[in-house]
C-alpha cells in the first residue's frame, strides 16, 4: 500500500502535463521562492505589491523533499523562483511552468562549482543526502548575490509593469547594500591573504572562492558531537592546512567549541540562512557574518 501511496505522489508531480493558469485572483500577486534570500531579494524590491510564498521546511532546504500538495502551491504562483546550482533539487524533477519560472543564477551557470563526490549524511529531520554534484550556496558571493538581486528585479519588472519606477529604486537601494557587503567583506578577506580556514560543512566554496579565501571543510553538525574519526581526520587536514579559525554554519554546541579550541581552533558563525531567521533579515545577518570574520584571529 506504502508504494502504490507513493507511486501516486510521484505521478501527481513528476509527470508533465500542460499545467492550469492559475484562477485570477482579486489580491496581490504571488511569488514563490525555494530560500530566504531570494524571500529577501523579493521583499526588498516589491514590498507590499506581491505576497511571498516561503514554505517551512525542516533540515537543509536545498535537499527539502515537497509532497504532491507544496509542488502544487508553488505551481499556482504567479512567479516562481528558483536559486539554481542544483539548489532545491525537486525543482529538477516537478512540473514547474516554464513561463513562469526564473533561474535566477542562470547568468553566472558557466561559473558553478563542482563538488566531488562526499559521504552521505543528515540533518536534523531532512533525511540523508550528499552535497557531491554543484556547489549551490551561490549568494555567499555577495557579487553573484547581485545577479541574482537583478534577476528578481527583471521578473518583478514583467511582472508588475505598473510599478517599474518603484521596484527600480528598492532594488537600486538593495544593490547599494550588497555592493557595501561586497566591498566590506573584499577588505577583510585581504587582510586573511594565504591563511588558512576551515569550513564545518561543504558549503563554503563561492565564499572561498568570491574571495580568495582558503577554506578546507569536513563535514560536521553544529549540534552533533563528531566521532573519534571526525576529530581524526581534522587532525591529519591540519597536518598540511594548519588553520586556527573554523567557520559554522550555526553556532555549534559548546561541548564541540571548548573541544575545538583546546586545538586552538576558534569557532566563528558565518551562517548562510537558507531559511528564515527568527527576527532578523537577510542583510542583517550577512553583515553580523562578515562583522565576526573581521574579529577572526589574526584580523586587527
Amino acid at each position: 500500500m506504502k508504494h502504490f501511496v507513493a507511486l501516486i505522489v510521484i505521478l501527481l508531480i513528476g509527470c508533465k502535463p500542460a499545467v492550469e493558469a492559475p484562477a485570477p485572483r482579486a489580491g496581490k500577486l504571488r511569488v514563490a521562492v525555494v530560500n530566504y534570500p531570494l524571500a529577501f531579494f523579493v521583499e526588498r524590491i516589491a514590498g507590499d505589491l506581491v505576497e511571498v510564498h516561503f514554505p517551512a521546511m525542516e533540515g537543509d532546504l536545498a535537499f527539502w523533499k515537497p509532497t504532491a500538495s507544496d509542488v502544487r502551491e508553488f505551481q499556482s504562483a504567479d512567479l516562481i523562483l528558483i536559486n539554481g546550482a542544483s539548489y532545491a533539487k525537486w525543482t529538477a524533477w516537478a512540473s514547474l511552468p516554464d513561463s513562469k519560472t526564473v533561474n535566477t543564477s542562470a547568468a553566472f551557470r558557466d561559473l558553478f562549482i563542482t563538488v566531488k563526490a562526499d559521504a552521505a549524511h543528515q540533518h536534523g529531520k531532512g533525511g540523508e543526502h550528499s552535497h557531491a554534484g554543484t556547489a549551490f550556496t551561490t549568494w555567499l558571493d555577495f557579487k553573484q548575490a547581485q545577479q541574482q538581486a537583478a534577476a528578481v528585479h527583471r521578473a518583478l519588472a514583467r511582472l508588475l509593469p505598473a510599478h517599474s519606477e518603484v521596484l527600480a529604486n528598492n532594488f537600486a537601494a538593495l544593490q547599494r547594500d550588497l555592493v557595501s557587503l561586497d566591498a566590506d567583506l573584499r577588505g577583510i578577506a585581504a587582510d586573511f591573504g594565504d591563511t588558512p580556514l576551515l569550513g564545518s560543512h561543504p558549503v563554503y566554496q563561492y565564499l572561498a572562492r568570491g574571495y580568495s579565501l582558503k577554506i578546507r571543510s569536513v563535514h560536521w553538525e553544529p549540534n552533533a558531537m563528531p566521532a573519534a574519526a571526525g576529530w581524526a581526520e581534522l587532525t591529519a587536514l591540519r597536518k598540511t592546512h594548519p588553520a586556527k579559525v573554523m567557520l559554522w554554519e550555526d553556532a555549534p554546541d559548546k561541548a564541540i567549541a571548548e573541544k575545538l579550541k583546546a586545538r586552538g581552533i576558534r569557532s566563528v558563525v558565518f551562517a548562510p540562512y537558507a531559511n528564515r531567521p527568527a527576527s532578523v533579515d537577510w542583510l542583517a545577518v550577512m553583515r553580523a557574518n562578515v562583522a565576526a570574520l573581521r574579529l577572526a584571529p589574526g584580523i586587527d
